[in-house]
């Protein structure tokens, strides 16, 4: 269990996470004494909430990754194998085109906090799940496997990235191009 922070410490821990977010958002490498200036504090404040960069991008992603595994809770008890891959697949191709921490951390082949061990293995899992229900379906293609989800989903990501554009129109594309894959992984009804 966790002691809960002073008000003091829980201030300076959300003005970290807030100016983190900001850079990220920006395109902007974390280092702790570039967020230590931007937050008005010591580097020994940051330091002591977050001692790598690693932890406070991984902690800047947390509500993200929470928030898919949430989505995929709800995926999992859809009773349509193919409307609840679709649902997955299109909540995470929205939340790796709009929030700049999610990629970085998805990729990492370690991590820092176990918080995201265990969320990236959560969704992992849901994926792989959603995935064999719609095979079983025959609702898509038989010769998917699990481990091509993952390079299709951050190829429709890295697109949509390299196109640039409002936030709304990275959106927009994404759901094109998902769309675009979704129609390639259906299975193909087989004719007499």
């Amino acid at each position: 269990m966790t002691t809960p922070l002073r008000k003091d410490a829980a201030r300076n821990w959300d003005r970290i996470v807030a100016v983190a977010r900001d850079l990220v958002d920006q395109g902007t490498p974390l280092q702790l004494n570039d967020v230590a200036r931007r937050a008005g504090l010591g580097v020994g404040t940051v330091y002591r909430h977050f001692a790598t960069p690693e932890a406070l991008l991984e902690t800047v992603a947390t509500s993200c990754l929470e928030a898919l595994a949430a989505h995929g809770e709800q995926a999992l008890a859809d009773p349509d194998p193919w409307r609840s891959l679709e649902g997955f697949l299109t909540r995470t191709v929205e939340a790796q085109v709009t929030d700049a921490s999610l990629a970085p951390v998805t990729a990492a082949s370690a991590d820092t906090l176990p918080r995201t061990t265990e969320l990236k293995a959560v969704l992992r899992s849901t994926g792989n799940t959603l995935l064999d229900r719609a095979r079983e379906a025959g609702a898509v293609r038989p010769d998917l496997a699990s481990a091509d989800l993952v390079p299709l989903m951050c190829g429709i990501a890295h697109a949509v990235t390299v196109l640039g554009g409002t936030p709304a129109d990275r959106i927009g594309t994404a759901h094109r191009y998902l769309s675009t894959l979704l129609e390639g992984l259906r299975a193909v009804p087989r004719t007499a």
